[in-house]
């Protein structure tokens, strides 16, 4: 990547930077950062990983994507180099985002890890402030198979001289955190549970409210439009990052009260007409579903159209589902890779086993057609694939402000 980077003038450079990793929540840290930045006037690029329904959601300066002939043009231009280095997709999509947002003259860019942080193709950058979010199982072939393993992993995106923020308050998990900022020279290094709080936090249809509190200051009652109890550490995670990087940044906290409510994430507990779309692909995020499925009640019946990646936890997935859903569809979503789909029957004798009513459906429109039949209310998850093939056939568009 910095190899690459050097032949493009090193584009991530033109710009200050919002890096944000963790194992779940990075998504809503990320638009959650740049909503309250585009509130306080500037002008902000967003790279964010994978996408829904179309590459380009992945790019985007003020909510705006990059223009498909400017990508083709890109690619055109730096074809011979790409093949000269062997560079990845996600490398290639990287660095993509890095000179579209210096050509598009941006006052500021919020860049999602990929996978991990310390080898991640975004750890080029330098940021004015690097956070992680809460830390879980996930990809542990490549991270590790202990949470301190993948908290150091995830650690590596602090950088000296840069201000450090850590969202996750379990004591193994922070104290991990803390070490790989300490080591990198970061500063400051706020950490959640110790720097600031966050408390009475409510869910409801409408989003989440909280209050959130920095040492020192008084405490603010926030509402973000994001659903579930989770989304309240996520956006509190958002603000020390602005609070932390200090100056222009934590004056941009001025606007948090107005940009919350106006926080958009496709595939996050987001409800359209029957349809609750959640992106959640490992256990972790399954019983945050369920969480949030007890505190803001929908329609009933309600069932999970579901298809998880193979090498993904989804025997636990699947049960921990079961307790808050009358009924499984089990299908397969198209645009999986052949190499990680799961096998359907398989699935769908897990899922029997939990004592849910359990509809196999293979074909994926016939399985979106089952489960309207059966649901008030259909939640679909258990990938990027899932939600992403659901909303290309329906249609939702993911940009849709």
């Amino acid at each position: 990547m910095s190899a690459f980077a050097a032949q493009l003038d090193d584009p991530q450079r033109a710009y200050p930077v919002f890096h944000v990793a963790g194992t779940n929540g990075k998504g809503s840290t990320v638009t959650t950062l740049e909503t309250v930045l585009r509130h306080a006037g500037y002008r902000v690029g967003r790279y964010m990983s994978p996408h829904l329904v179309d590459f380009r959601e992945r790019i985007v300066v003020d909510g705006d994507p990059m223009p498909p002939a400017e990508i083709v043009a890109w690619l055109d231009r730096y074809a011979a180099t790409v093949d000269a280095l062997g560079a990845t997709f996600f490398e290639v999509t990287t660095l993509m985002a890095f000179d579209w947002f210096a050509r598009a003259q941006v006052d500021v860019a919020v860049i999602e890890v990929g996978l991990g942080g310390r080898l991640d193709a975004t750890n080029i950058v330098s940021p004015v402030a690097a956070g992680v979010t809460v830390i879980g199982f996930d990809h542990q072939e490549f991270l590790g198979h202990t949470l301190s393993a993948i908290a150091a992993e995830k650690g590596g995106v602090f950088k000296r001289g840069s201000a450090a923020v850590i969202g996750d308050a379990r004591a193994e998990v922070a104290a991990v955190l803390h070490g790989c900022a300490e080591r990198a020279g970061s500063t400051p290094i706020l950490t959640a549970g110790r720097e600031w709080s966050v408390s009475d936090v409510d869910v409801a249809g409408d989003g989440t409210r909280f209050t959130w509190q920095v040492a020192g200051s008084a405490p603010q009652r926030l509402h973000t439009a994001l659903v579930g109890s989770y989304q309240a550490g996520n956006a509190a995670t958002a603000l020390g990052m602005l609070h932390a990087a200090g100056g222009r940044w934590a004056d941009a906290l001025a606007s948090a009260p107005t940009a919350l409510p106006q926080v958009r994430l496709a595939g996050r507990f987001q409800r359209i007409g029957r349809w609750i779309f959640d992106v959640a692909h490992n256990l972790d995020g399954a019983r945050t579903i369920v969480e949030t499925l007890r505190a803001a009640p929908v329609p009933r019946p309600l069932w999970a159209l579901v298809t998880v990646l193979q090498d993904k936890d989804w025997r636990e997935m699947l049960h921990a589902l079961a307790p808050a859903v009358d009924g499984f569809v089990i299908t397969e979503a198209p645009t999986a890779p052949a190499s990680r789909r799961w096998d359907p029957a398989e699935a769908a004798a897990e899922a029997r086993a939990t004592g849910r009513p359990v509809l196999l459906e293979p074909d994926f429109d016939a399985a979106i057609a089952a489960a309207l039949a059966n649901a008030e209310t259909v939640l679909a998850t258990g990938s990027f694939h899932t939600v992403g093939d659901v909303m290309q056939r329906l249609p939702v568009n993911p940009l849709a402000r």
